[in-house]
């Protein structure tokens, strides 16, 4: 009985329109339209606002590890409104977790609940041009009904797909060119804006045919400086395997990763932690 009903709630979560206040919501309030709320459920705190927001993103020991992403913060409180029927905590993580897994996006971080912790997930996915971060956040000391917290941050994304035309002028003018691909957490498989750019790659190649490139791996300084290499290297070749299978002679390419060893931007920031996350191609 209790994996139908988290099975039907999910259907329920995922992709909402923008909803208007309902009338036991507190004044102002309104769903997220990414996201929307559990049946049976009403808002009791509302705020947006531009913000920087602590969302965790792995852990150390017992404890989390924790990363600031600055952005339009929108953060929803929420009650159950029948102690009989509302959900668990536990339920109430794994429907929005799937709700983002429904959309393209991924699980960053997880701590299940257990007794006295209501658990906790980081949740991203790219969606509408941004960069969407959420938390999610079961309470469970309120009594008879119990809470979730929910909180969504979303990034303006960098510019990912550049023209052909635009690749040369840039190559010509400084020897090089940044390009900002989304890879997931830690994967280097390219996504549909990665396989976009490197279209544009290829016809900038095929528009010069004495053009001769290195595809260059760059990362943010989060995480072990060894793996940021090797994931930066893997990225990389995956960007230079995708042009050749586009029809690009292999000789007139090369890949390398240099991790978080060069970069262009504050690693304090989000939005520096954005702008080193990084394919460069550099005229050789």
């Amino acid at each position: 009985m209790r994996l139908a009903l988290a099975v039907a709630i999910v259907s329920l979560v995922v992709a909402a329109p923008v909803l208007a206040q309902k009338p036991d919501d507190a004044r102002g309030s309104k769903d997220h339209p990414l996201l929307t709320r559990f049946p049976n459920s009403h808002i009791v705190e509302y705020e947006q606002n531009f913000n920087a927001v602590e969302v965790a993103t792995g852990s150390k020991g017992a404890e989390p590890v924790r990363k600031s992403i600055e952005g339009n913060v929108t953060s929803i409180t929420y009650f159950h409104n029948d102690a009989q029927k509302q959900p668990s905590a536990l339920q109430v993580l794994r429907n929005y977790q799937n709700a983002i897994k429904g959309i393209g996006g991924e699980v960053v971080y997880e701590r299940l609940p257990k007794e006295g912790d209501g658990g906790e997930v980081t949740l991203r996915v790219a969606t509408g041009g941004k960069d969407v971060w959420v938390r999610v956040e079961p309470g469970i000391f309120s009594a008879p009904t119990q809470s979730y917290k929910l909180v969504v941050v979303e990034v303006a994304a960098l510019e990912q797909v550049v023209k052909a035309n635009k690749l040369l002028d840039e190559l010509d003018k400084n020897g090089f060119i940044a390009l900002y691909i989304n890879f997931d957490t830690n994967k280097a498989e390219l996504k549909a804006d990665g396989k976009a750019a490197v279209a544009e790659i290829v016809a900038a190649l095929k528009s010069s045919p004495n053009l001769k490139i290195s595809i260059e791996g760059h990362t943010d300084n989060v995480g072990q400086a060894a793996a940021n290499k090797t994931l930066s290297e893997k990225r990389a070749q995956s960007v230079m395997a995708a042009v050749v299978a586009g029809g690009i002679d292999a000789k007139r390419l090369a890949a390398a990763g240099f991790g978080a060893e060069k970069p262009v931007a504050d690693n304090r920031t989000e939005e520096g932690r954005a702008k080193n996350r990084r394919v460069e191609l550099v005229k050789k």
